[in-house]
């Protein structure tokens, strides 16, 4: 088990963050919760984020939601910068689930992935 409490970027109205939830807690382990739509992260925190991801923001973006349409954000042209931007002024954009354990983060998709982190 990891020794710095694991953070879960959490929609308790996604199957998804609640399946990583849900196989965090049957091995013991009480994830602090960010509810990210509620309180969106800063652009730096995003920054930190995708840099523990190993991704740019372009693979952080949910390209199903309304959002990412009405924003053009499909435009190759659009920098990371511009990307942060939206995904913070609209934090539903952001994939989720989302787990960072100390310097290391996964997405949780499949929520299987989670566990990753936990070795």
């Amino acid at each position: 088990m990891p020794s710095a409490t694991p953070t879960l970027y959490h929609n308790p109205r996604c199957s998804k963050s609640r399946g990583a939830l849900a196989l965090l807690n049957e091995r013991g382990i009480e994830p602090r919760i960010v509810a990210y739509l509620e309180q969106p992260p800063s652009v730096e925190a995003l920054r930190t984020l995708l840099a523990r991801l190993g991704v740019d923001a372009r693979a952080l973006l949910r390209k199903g939601e309304a959002e990412y349409k009405e924003l053009g954000l499909d435009d190759p042209t659009l920098d990371e910068a511009a990307l942060i931007a939206a995904m913070h002024a609209h934090p539903r954009l952001i994939e989720r689930p989302i787990l960072v354990v100390g310097e290391r983060a996964v997405i949780g998709r499949p929520p299987e992935r989670v566990l990753e982190l936990l070795d």
